[in-house]
């Protein structure tokens, strides 16, 4: 069997939406992550599969980003398409033109769209409103292309995914979210360990507990790091002031005291487990310099495979 017949996209996913993990099954999420290993694979023996070849991908970013930005226009250029990056500054929507015009107009010109916004709602109008697939890069309520990145990168590390534990400690924010449906969906067993008053958001945190029940999966809510990374095969964590909330830093520091991701706390996971932040990191906030640049250490793997996991998205929906 050639190398072309082997890497094919999941042509059930062809004009998907990808707003949440919520909206794929756990066997679609299982054909993703292959697909994506096997992009990744593929890109040792040629640089371009030009899957998507003639088609471009238009980039809004309302927000600051290197990693999404980066690995979304690489991707794109691997697969033999092209992206456009569109900043709010340089598009009508930047002075209040509506997202149904922008979705309808943009429709006309690309063959899908990112977004990388803050609030939901505008993606889900986003999505209603466009002809073509848009993709959710990351919003206040979800990220859902880098939980597909964890995914990879636990399954390259552990050679497995469903049995494992996995402990996300810290904000439940956005991050979190998506990570603990991810995991749920894929078999791990999931906990969640955050300061009082820190919790994920009421209605996701329903969606949450709907997927654990749906999937017959473990899930545990804890104010107490110890509880949550007792043996862990993952530990899991993200800034304490994520983008928006930088004038709560201080207050932040505090409240999230006992909840740094050190030796002393990974002392309570399994002996081989790996350490993940979706990057940026603040080294001597939330993690210690010896955790993230240690031996447990895969946080530069997690943040290439961004690139793999969304190449398999793109060349699935487009």
């Amino acid at each position: 069997m050639t190398n072309e017949q082997q890497v094919q996209p999941l042509n059930n996913l062809k004009n998907r939406d990808v707003l949440t993990l919520l909206d794929f099954t756990a066997d679609e999420m299982h054909d993703l992550l292959h697909l994506a290993q096997s992009l990744k694979e593929d890109k040792k023996k040629r640089p371009v599969h030009p899957l998507l070849e003639g088609k471009s991908l238009g980039m809004i970013f309302e927000n600051a980003s290197t990693r999404t930005r980066v690995s979304f226009e690489t991707g794109m250029t691997q697969l033999g398409g092209h992206a456009l990056f569109l900043s709010p500054r340089d598009m009508q929507i930047g002075r209040g033109e509506p997202v149904k015009d922008t979705a309808k107009v943009l429709s006309r010109y690309v063959d899908g769209i990112m977004i990388r916004t803050n609030s939901h709602e505008t993606v889900e109008e986003l999505a209603a409103n466009a002809d073509v697939p848009v993709i959710n890069a990351l919003t206040d309520s979800y990220h859902p292309c880098q939980a597909l990145a964890d995914l990879l990168t636990i399954k390259e590390h552990k050679g497995k995914l469903k049995g494992l534990k996995a402990a996300f400690v810290g904000d439940g924010n956005n991050v979190a979210h998506s990570f603990l449906i991810a995991c749920l969906k894929a078999g791990i067993k999931a906990s969640l360990a955050v300061p009082k008053g820190y919790e994920p958001d009421e209605e996701i945190w329903k969606e949450i507990e709907q997927t654990a029940r749906h999937h017959e999966g473990t899930l545990t809510l804890t104010h107490t790091p110890q509880e949550a990374v007792k043996d862990a095969d993952v530990i899991y964590t993200d800034v304490w002031a994520s983008m928006g909330f930088e004038e709560e830093q201080g207050t932040r520091e505090q409240d999230f005291s006992g909840f740094q991701i050190n030796e002393t706390l990974c002392a309570h996971a399994d002996p081989s487990f790996i350490f993940m932040h979706c990057l940026p990191a603040h080294r001597g906030e939330e993690v210690s310099s010896d955790i993230i640049d240690g031996v447990h250490s895969v946080v530069y793997d997690e943040a290439e495979n961004r690139l793999h996991a969304q190449k398999a998205l793109l060349a699935s929906i487009m």
